[in-house]
């Protein structure tokens, strides 16, 4: 019998927990392919040990040069394997366990990675106005570490990431980034990025999508753009977005 995957997640303050762009890539992944998992949820100031304690690679590297260790990770019982970043984490699920759906027909994975830098470039408008969302919803330990580290990346206050002089003109610049994926999506036959398939483009979309949904801070207006596309989209979504 197959264990289940230990799935490590950022907890929040926010309803269902779950949040991080980055995460819900994974849990997307993990739904879509129907793999038993369990989620540890782990404050941004215990990432390090933790991904130290299990063996987990670094995914990039702090400004001093040091380590950067991030979530995701998912820690396999059935194999041994720890894997880090969400893109080789849906990599793995893949090649790991074929049955079920399979997240990257063949052919896909530049198709893929370039639909999520086509995404995050069109939520650019909007970026600081979710970076700041998400840090009023992170439980105190690590709304602390994640406050310290993007102010010293930015060179600001977490209050001055997207002002409200300026809000209105980056809400517009958002909308008008996102109808060029819009218009991808008007070219599938069905209601997946890939037509009727669910695949990990969907997972891409949706983690993107559900955080500003989830941070509840702009949904409102987001779900009205584009004829309803968002909302209708992550409604399409929402058996995958069980949270184990």
């Amino acid at each position: 019998m197959t264990s289940p995957i230990i799935f490590y997640d950022i907890p929040s303050s926010l309803p269902g927990n779950a949040w991080s762009p980055n995460t819900w890539k994974t849990r997307f992944a993990l739904n879509i392919k129907g793999v038993p998992y369990k989620t540890e949820w782990v404050e941004y100031p215990d990432i390090e040990a933790l991904a130290k304690k299990i063996g987990a690679p670094s995914t990039g590297a702090k400004p001093d040069g040091t380590p950067l260790y991030t979530l995701p990770i998912i820690n396999d019982p059935n194999t041994g394997k720890v894997i880090a970043d969400s893109f080789l984490i849906a990599e793995y699920l893949d090649a790991t366990y074929p049955n079920g759906n399979t997240l990257f027909p063949p052919g896909t994975k530049p198709l893929f990675a370039s639909l999520e830098s086509g995404v995050v470039g069109a939520l650019g408008g909007i970026l600081m106005l979710q970076l700041a969302l998400s840090c009023y919803g992170l439980n105190p330990a690590s709304e602390k570490y994640f406050r310290e580290t993007r102010e010293a990346a930015f060179g600001m206050k977490i209050e001055e990431f997207s002002p409200e002089s300026k809000r209105e003109a980056d809400l517009a610049k958002a909308k008008g980034d996102l109808a060029a994926v819009d218009g991808w999506l008007a070219k599938s036959d069905g209601k997946y990025v890939m037509g009727n398939t669910i695949s990990y483009a969907d997972g891409i979309l949706a983690g993107w999508l559900i955080w500003i949904k989830v941070t509840n801070g702009i949904w409102k207006d987001v779900a009205t753009w584009h004829s309803g596309r968002w909302q209708t989209y992550l409604a399409a979504m929402e058996s995958y977005a069980t949270i184990n």
